[in-house]
Parts: structure tokens; C-alpha cells; sequence
């Protein structure tokens, strides 16, 4: 009996077939440095990228005989899955050496300004904007840093005195643990963007995460909610509220028994935002007129100098840009395929002292603000049709703030007496969009238009990354920030 019990479970076992998660660092084999976002293909055509610090995981199942990883500058490797060993190992590539003769070399390279032109000249026939149906897994990374953060609290006399120097200790004791705190918090979904035009995209997510310390959990929103739920606490708790903000119109009614409060702390990621926050990212990596890239290659705006020619499957232009007015704003990279002359890769950042928005009523209404940091990466691949769609995109948006409110609680009786309380609060903030590719697929306008967006998908709050949430789905590797947090370590 138990003999075919075995036999029965061996033979369930090879009809359901082989599957594992391989995990792997990729190195340079000379400096043993990490090389991000490489090339990580299956004979299956499927395939990630590596992260930041190396890293990439992806499902192995009976139909997945080899990997082959590929990136610029590196000589490609294909890798037998027979000689996979071990759950984590480390795969070395070696650097691209151009073995060409000088002939062949010196016949394909043009002049910077004539390769430019070429790249302009085949947008259209390289890439698909409209249309599309985009697989997609997103990670958005976000961190506060908050450098000052005092409160004020106006002594009332309808208030006791020991109420206020409970208030006052509370609020001190908020501010210390906020200045002290790793503000930290990872929110992963994976899904669909169906885009029609530059201006109109619908989204879909199927799984959605989030991680965070929830008591580190601190906007500014939540800093002004938090104070305001520790004064209300010493005010007379059987009447309510009325409170007001010098910076902000609001006029509501609060207790301290506000319904309001639940629909907030509702585990939900609202759709509409992201939608338009993944559009926005979206957009940079898709030429429409005067978007992103459209700016990049305009040469009355840009300055370009050709850095290096090298060859790994294609020849490969590598050209250096920088402003040339001052209305542009970014320096960096573009990769050039030397056969099509499509872009397969930009790397970004502002250029010196550049900036984006900037903000100073730091006098007149309390606020400060600017766009200190716009950096990232966009990487293309080839379809079989010979159309270039993004693989990868990260952006990072930074940003220093300073704001001062003040804050007025009005009680709703005949006496109408008012509290009055104030913060200022200083630091700094980045936000990190990172999409992965997983498929596209073509759209008609009938498609796009019987396509309803729901209101919102439910999140899964968690206290650590867990690679089992996610299954065999192709996913970015979490960096080892977000694979160490941890809340209860």
C-alpha cells in the first residue's frame, strides 16, 4: 500500500513538472562589481533584469533548459540550467572586448550630429506609443528625512494646565521619535496599463503590497493629523470641534470618535492615483511631442559628444548630452543601436545646479519647496516584430520642504472657545518608481473603450518582503534595504 502511494505521488508529481526560483548575483569578473539591470533571458523568451545591486531571481520550470544574460560592455553568457547547483550563486561576466577591424569600425561610425539625426528620423519606425497594453510590475520606494519639527501650543484658560503639559510632552515626545525614525515604505503592484493616447491610460491591478512601520508612517499629512488626535485628547471630550489651518481652507467638524478616520486607515491603494502616477513615469519613456525624450534629442536644446562606439550583439553609439540653453535641464546618456538607430538606453540626471519646481512663501504663508533631484535609468528591448518597447524604467523625484502651519480648534458651543497650536517642520524627501515590462500587447480603440477601471485594489500589509507572496510571477528583485526591513527584527 504504501509502496503504491509512492508511486502514485512520483507520477502526480512529473505530471505537474519541476518548478524553482533561482536566485543570483551578477558580477564583473575583473573588479567583481555588481552590474546592474543585465539581461535575463530564458530559451522560453522570458526573462527579468537585475537590480541595482546585482541581484535577479526568476522561475525555473521543466521547459527551461538555459539563461542568458546579456548587458553593455559585457560579453554575453548562456548558462544550462543542468549546471545550476545551488539556490544563490554568483555568475561573472567578462568585458567586451571589440575584436572588429578598424576598417569596419571607421565605416559605420557617423559624426555625432549625423547620428542624432538618424535617431530622429526613425522614431517612428522604432517605436509604439498608443494603443498598448503593458504588463507590468511597479515598485515605489519612498523616504522622509525630517531635519526639524517644533510645536506650539497657545495657552488657553477654558484649558487645564496639566492638560497642556500632558499635550506638550506627547507632542515633544512625536517629534524626537520622527526626527530619530527611518521614514521607509515599499508599496509593490502587479498589473496592467492600457494606454490609449499621452493623456488618457487605464490601469488594473491584480496584487498589491505594502510595507511599512506604521508607527514611522510620517507626511506631512500625518504629522498634522497625529498632533491634532493628541490635542483633541486634552480638550472636552463630549463636545466637537471645529478646527482650521492658516495654509490650507479646511473647514470640518471633528471628534474624538470620527468615522472618518476608519475610511482612511482603509488598506487600499485608490486606482485613479495610481494610475496617474504610473502614466506620468510612463510617459518618459514614450516619444510624444515635446515629452521627455523628445526634448532629449531636440538639438536646440541639448549638446551632444559621441563617448565610445562598442559591440556586443549590435554596434552601439554611447553619446553624452548636456544642455545647451538654459531651458534644458538634464545630462546624461543615450545607447544607440548602430544598425537601427533606435535608443535602447538613457541614463539621466539634472545637470549642476539645475532644478525643478521651486516654491519659496517661506515668509508669507509658511512654505518652502523644491525639486532638488531628478535622476534615472530607461531601457528598451526589441520585439519580434522589430519594435522597441520599454523593459525597464526608474525615476527618482526629490525634493527639500519646509512649512509652518497653524492650526485653530474651534469648539462648536455658544462660547466658541479656540485652542491654537503650530508646527514647523523642515527636511527632505525622494520618491522611486521603478516599472518592470513583463509583456505588450497591441490595443484597438474598442478595447480601450470597453476597459473599466475599478475604484480600487486591496493591499497586503505586510511587516518584511516575502519572495513566496509573489509566486513564480515575475517581479524586481528587492534591494537589500527592502529585503532587511523588517518591523519586529
Amino acid at each position: 500500500m504504501k509502496y503504491l502511494l509512492l508511486l502514485m505521488l512520483l507520477h502526480l508529481t512529473n505530471f505537474l513538472g519541476y518548478s524553482q526560483n533561482f536566485s543570483a548575483q551578477i558580477i564583473a569578473e575583473d573588479n567583481k562589481k555588481a552590474i546592474p539591470y543585465a539581461n535575463v533571458k530564458t530559451n522560453m523568451n522570458t526573462g527579468v533584469i537585475s537590480n541595482e545591486e546585482g541581484f535577479f531571481t526568476i522561475n525555473i520550470n521543466d521547459s527551461i533548459k538555459s539563461l542568458t544574460i546579456s548587458c553593455l560592455g559585457f560579453q554575453q553568457k548562456t548558462i544550462p540550467v543542468d549546471l545550476i547547483k545551488t539556490e544563490h550563486t554568483i555568475i561573472e561576466l567578462a568585458i567586451s572586448i571589440n575584436q572588429l577591424d578598424e576598417v569596419f569600425i571607421s565605416n559605420k561610425t557617423l559624426n555625432v550630429e549625423s547620428i542624432m539625426a538618424k535617431v530622429r528620423e526613425n522614431i517612428s519606425v522604432n517605436y509604439e506609443n498608443n494603443l498598448m497594453n503593458h504588463g507590468i510590475f511597479s515598485r515605489t520606494t519612498n523616504y522622509a528625512e525630517f531635519k526639524k519639527l517644533d510645536f506650539e501650543i497657545e495657552k488657553a484658560s477654558h484649558i487645564k494646565k496639566r492638560n497642556l503639559q500632558s499635550a506638550n510632552r506627547e507632542l515633544e515626545a512625536m517629534a524626537k521619535e520622527v526626527k530619530e525614525g527611518n521614514i521607509i515604505q515599499f508599496e509593490d503592484f502587479k498589473g496592467n496599463i492600457f494606454v490609449l493616447n499621452k493623456d488618457s491610460t487605464k490601469i488594473e491591478a491584480s496584487k498589491a503590497t505594502k510595507i511599512l512601520d506604521s508607527k514611522n508612517n510620517f507626511s506631512l499629512d500625518d504629522i498634522q493629523e497625529k498632533s491634532q488626535r493628541i490635542v483633541l485628547k486634552y480638550l472636552d471630550s463630549s463636545k466637537t470641534y471645529k478646527i482650521k489651518t492658516g495654509l490650507f481652507k479646511l473647514d470640518d467638524s471633528l471628534d474624538l470618535n470620527d468615522d472618518k478616520i476608519k475610511d482612511l486607515q482603509k488598506k487600499e491603494f485608490q486606482l485613479n492615483t495610481l494610475n496617474s502616477f504610473t502614466r506620468k513615469t510612463l510617459r518618459r519613456a514614450l516619444f510624444y511631442k515635446n515629452a521627455f525624450l523628445d526634448k532629449l534629442i531636440n538639438p536646440k536644446l541639448y549638446d551632444y559628444t559621441l563617448q565610445t562606439t562598442t559591440f556586443n550583439d549590435a554596434l552601439t553609439y554611447v553619446i553624452q548630452f548636456k544642455p545647451s540653453k538654459e531651458g534644458a535641464k538634464y545630462t546624461g546618456l543615450i545607447y544607440i543601436n548602430g544598425d537601427s538607430f533606435a535608443i535602447t538606453q538613457v541614463d539621466y540626471d539634472f545637470f549642476e545646479d539645475r532644478h525643478g519646481k521651486k516654491i519659496n512663501f517661506k515668509f508669507f504663508l509658511g512654505l518652502k519647496y523644491i525639486h532638488s533631484t531628478s535622476r534615472g535609468t530607461i531601457i528598451f528591448e526589441k520585439n519580434s516584430t522589430n519594435i522597441y518597447q520599454p523593459k525597464y524604467i526608474k525615476h527618482i523625484y526629490g525634493s527639500y520642504f519646509y512649512a509652518n502651519r497653524d492650526v485653530k480648534f474651534i469648539e462648536n458651543s455658544n462660547d466658541k472657545n479656540k485652542v491654537r497650536f503650530s508646527f514647523t517642520l523642515e527636511g527632505d524627501n525622494r520618491f522611486k518608481q521603478e516599472i518592470l515590462f513583463t509583456s505588450h500587447t497591441k490595443l484597438t480603440s474598442e478595447d480601450f473603450k470597453n476597459i473599466k477601471q475599478n475604484k480600487a485594489v486591496i493591499y497586503t500589509q505586510l511587516e518584511a518582503f516575502d519572495k513566496n507572496f509573489w509566486g513564480n510571477e515575475e517581479i524586481l528583485e528587492p534591494l537589500n534595504e527592502m529585503k532587511n526591513f523588517n518591523i519586529n527584527p
